[in-house]
């Protein structure tokens, strides 16, 4: 379900929650909109993942401008319902509230990386306590007001499912005691908050989790479970500048060769700039071009029945001739051989075989000529 593709990158829906937040405490955005998967085809795009660090980095510009306790609270109270998509959902349309929480335990990589964050639910008699595991330090202000946030959403969540705001019996924050958390009193409902405890959890009493759901339906949580699953198989990660580059090149590519400028004006910066990183990237503008290209064609053949002279034209070949030769290029075939096949593996030149150069390690920071 999950793969090794997803660890270091969250939902764009949370990195649009951070920056909806941002705003609203008046952060200047040149502070962030620099960041990877900012750029608004990728902060729109619910497939894409931007990384995780650009959300820590938009929390901790808003831990500067506010109390972190503050910062939890304008969070959780931004998050209505469906902010957080089909996440959401899971929660408020199970059947009961706890089964909905332990689906959004087992998709809670829809959301957040789960490799630094995670979900536990723990069943004690009366008592069921929800634990959110992050272990970062207990003085990062961001992280603690990750933490707390995220226990915020869970009571949220669960209350918006049993149709009442659900009170917790205690909460627990592994942060260290601010001066003042009355934005903590309000947010949970409760003054039962203990400080610098081992884990971030909130408790309920069993029989508020466990009473039916007034929107449960009959199929829809299996549904919604089928829906996180695709969400994640589908999903694109952005760890790096050459993951946005390309995404931002696909999404210029709609039959005809895409152009630098309409490329390089997407991604906010120069021709010059773009062509500039591809070079530290170990690839150029024309081999990326190639490959967007060669694998466009390659789906074309392989999955539609499209003439030879149709897929020529729809890939902005002078002619199917242009065509064949290029599929020869790639794969040491014909394009009728590869339709046949199905792949372009059996004996021809593998598509690796004209992948550019692997990437050079990116660093996740601002180009500074742009």
């Amino acid at each position: 379900m999950v793969s090794h593709a997803h660890q270091g990158t969250t939902s764009s829906a949370l990195t649009r929650l951070n920056v909806n937040a941002a705003r609203l405490l008046g952060i200047p955005p040149a502070g962030y909109a620099h960041l990877l998967g900012m750029a608004p085809e990728h902060l729109n795009d619910d497939l894409c993942r931007p990384p995780a660090l650009t959300s820590i980095r938009i929390a901790e510009l808003a831990t500067v401008h506010a109390p972190w306790t503050e910062v939890a609270q304008l969070l959780t109270q931004q998050s209505a319902i469906g902010t957080l998509g089909v996440w959401d959902y899971l929660i408020t349309s199970a059947p009961t509230p706890l089964e909905g929480i332990r689906d959004a335990g087992t998709y809670l990589a829809t959301v957040v990386d789960v490799s630094t964050d995670n979900l536990r639910i723990t069943e004690d008699g009366d008592r069921i306590t929800i634990s959110h595991i992050n272990e970062a330090d207990l003085a990062h202000e961001a992280a603690c007001a990750v933490r707390a946030c995220a226990l915020g959403l869970y009571q949220r969540r669960l209350s918006e499912a049993a149709q009442r705001r659900l009170v917790p019996v205690h909460v627990t924050l592994a942060a260290r005691a601010p001066r003042r958390h009355q934005a903590l009193i309000e947010l949970y409902g409760t003054s039962s908050i203990e400080f610098e405890a081992p884990v971030s959890s909130i408790t309920f009493l069993t029989s508020d989790l466990t009473a039916p759901t007034a929107r449960a339906q009959p199929g829809l949580s299996t549904v919604l479970r089928r829906h996180a699953e695709q969400t994640l198989a589908t999903a694109v990660p952005l760890h790096n500048w050459l993951d946005l580059f390309r995404t931002a090149l696909a999404s210029a590519h709609d039959g005809t060769a895409p152009t630098l400028s309409t490329v390089a004006r997407r991604m906010a910066v120069s021709t010059r700039t773009l062509q500039r990183r591809l070079d530290e990237h170990g690839t150029t503008w024309s081999d990326e071009v190639e490959t967007i290209r060669r694998d466009h064609i390659t789906r074309l053949l392989c999955s539609t029945d499209l003439s030879i002279d149709a897929i020529a034209a729809r890939s902005d070949y002078a002619d199917a001739r242009a065509l064949r030769r290029a599929v020869h290029r790639w794969y040491s075939t014909t394009p009728a051989a590869l339709r046949r096949t199905g792949h372009p593996h059996g004996g021809a030149t593998t598509p690796q075989d004209h992948e550019p150069a692997p990437p050079r390690p990116a660093v996740l920071q601002a180009d500074s000529s742009r």
